[in-house]
């Protein structure tokens, strides 16, 4: 039974009733009901798991669903897939693009539905692109490289590829996580255009100030049921969160009270042509460190040369005092260091692999003798990761790629908690991570600095930093430009570091 109230503006471009999704040993959705309207902004909330991208696929005909209708244009479907969606006019934009990088925009724009027979009408393509951008108010050129583009503009291609389509509802999945926040404005006033043009915006989104900013309605997830629909104007950030989790959560932050060790890493001087310049700093046991700075000062690029994912042209790191060659990830490992990825699907997990093999992977070695791998160890140092971070999963022998985001997240997590790390690399640990998996998160940093563990945070959201960090570096164009501690921590000192206007000389 659905909880929950339907609160409707106006014609509806969509409904869905009744869906439900079984997969083997998960109900990920159960009898979901719910309306989307004409010319709104329908953000979609819930924790991670609660069902919202498992709705999106059915709608766009990803996925097929064990039960239920849906309803557009007067015709009611028992499933879609993803070439019917689109003639109906159901466009979805995922995180991660369906752009073929090597082509132009144009190219991209049509691929699939290019003009003309055996000779293509290049010039007519290259007209409809340019229309459709300068409809968005898109400055861009229909030859410019898909690989030649920011994130952001990569998404904006993605946008008007939907919109050239006609389309009627784009479906869109945490579109603002890797802009930035002049970028998110933009956005916004792209969204505005669509809803002006009665476009339907599904929306999800984990960021409740974007959701209050952008959207006419909310509809609230939890647990692969949907609970409520609100319009955003009668509503507040502790009721989602209430209906979300279920509970009220009053503490954003866990408190931080205790001392450092020695320092356990060093960098001096690291720098990369174009990337990085002459980086140093230094982190001790018990601390976190964050790393601010907007996409593109060089964050993930130190992350990823301390690790030995990217090489460095010159400069040193020191481990517990003593200088180490870090060429390349193994070495990182066996120095005790783990990097919590900032795209974990890609850099961060084996998707089509289990639970299990993503967890054992960076300590087989380890849990070997003789050249066997001891089964019964590695069964039981994954179960201990698993039942330390709460991994929502039905078995180890679950794929990786079926799990929620926040739990892909915490897998990644176990790999190297199970490796017994001392140094651990987090790059935007809760990109896209919902509100009371954040918090999970958060404690667990906080646990293990209070293991002594060395904790460096790269993070876009300065409230976080400020919330989880004993000190903060601020990164511009490949330098770090300022440096604060805890008793200086101030939102727009940071963001006046990060976009260039001060100089820590």
């Amino acid at each position: 039974m659905q909880e929950g109230r339907v609160v409707t503006m106006g014609e509806a471009a969509l409904h869905v009733e009744s869906i439900t999704k079984i997969y083997p040993g998960v109900e990920a959705l159960k009898d979901v009901t719910v309306w989307f309207e004409t010319g709104e902004v329908h953000a979609i909330i819930g924790e991670n798991g609660a069902g919202k991208s498992t709705l999106l696929k059915v709608i766009s005909g990803a996925i097929e669903p064990t039960a239920g209708t849906i309803h557009i244009d007067d015709k009611v479907f028992t499933k879609l897939n993803p070439k019917m969606a689109m003639d109906l006019g159901i466009n979805i934009i995922y995180q991660e693009f369906n752009l073929v990088p090597f082509l132009s925009i144009y190219e991209n724009m049509f691929l699939g539905r290019e003009i003309g027979g055996l000779f293509l009408d290049k010039k007519e393509m290259i007209r409809k692109t340019k229309d459709t951008l300068d409809r968005l108010g898109i400055d861009l050129d229909p030859l410019a490289r898909i690989d030649s583009l920011s994130v952001a503009h990569m998404q904006l291609v993605e946008i008007a590829k939907a919109i050239m389509y006609d389309a009627k509802i784009l479906i869109m999945d945490e579109p603002t996580a890797p802009l930035t926040s002049n970028e998110v404005e933009f956005l916004f006033s792209i969204i505005r255009k669509l809803k002006e043009q009665n476009v339907a915006i599904l929306y999800i989104s984990h960021r409740f100030e974007e959701i209050f900013v952008i959207s006419d309605r909310v509809s609230v997830f939890r647990d692969g049921e949907f609970i409520n629909t609100h319009l955003i104007s009668e509503t507040n950030r502790q009721e989602l969160i209430r209906e979300m989790v279920g509970r009220s959560l009053n503490e954003k932050y866990p408190e931080r009270e205790h001392g450092h060790g020695d320092v356990s890493i060093k960098v001096e001087n690291l720098s990369r042509f174009g990337k990085l310049d002459n980086i140093s700093f230094q982190a001790r046991e018990g601390e976190v460190l964050g790393i601010g700075g907007l996409v593109g000062a060089g964050r993930t690029e130190v992350l990823r040369a301390i690790f030995g994912a990217d090489r460095i042209d010159s400069g040193e790191v020191w481990i517990k005092g003593k200088k180490v060659d870090i060429s390349k990830p193994t070495a990182a490992i066996k120095l005790g260091i783990g990097l919590i990825p900032e795209d974990r699907k890609s850099d961060g997990l084996i998707l089509v692999g289990s639970v299990n093999d993503n967890i054992s992977l960076p300590s087989i070695l380890s849990w070997s003798r003789f050249g066997w791998l001891r089964k019964k160890l590695e069964k039981k140092r994954v179960a201990e990761q698993i039942e330390y971070l709460s991994v929502k999963t039905p078995s180890t022998a679950q794929r990786v790629q079926n799990l929620s985001g926040g739990n892909q997240q915490k897998i990644v997590l176990a790999k190297w908690l199970a490796t017994k790390c001392d140094i651990l690399l987090f790059d935007e640990p809760t990109r896209g991570i919902d509100v009371a998996t954040k918090q999970e998160i958060y404690k667990l940093i906080n646990s293990l600095s209070q293991q002594n563990k060395t904790i460096i945070v790269v993070s876009s959201e300065i409230p976080e930093l400020i919330g989880i960090c004993d000190r903060v570096l601020v990164m511009y164009n490949g330098s770090i430009c300022g440096e604060l501690k805890s008793d200086e921590f101030d939102q727009e000192i940071i963001l006046d570091y990060a976009s260039g206007g001060r100089d820590a000389s």
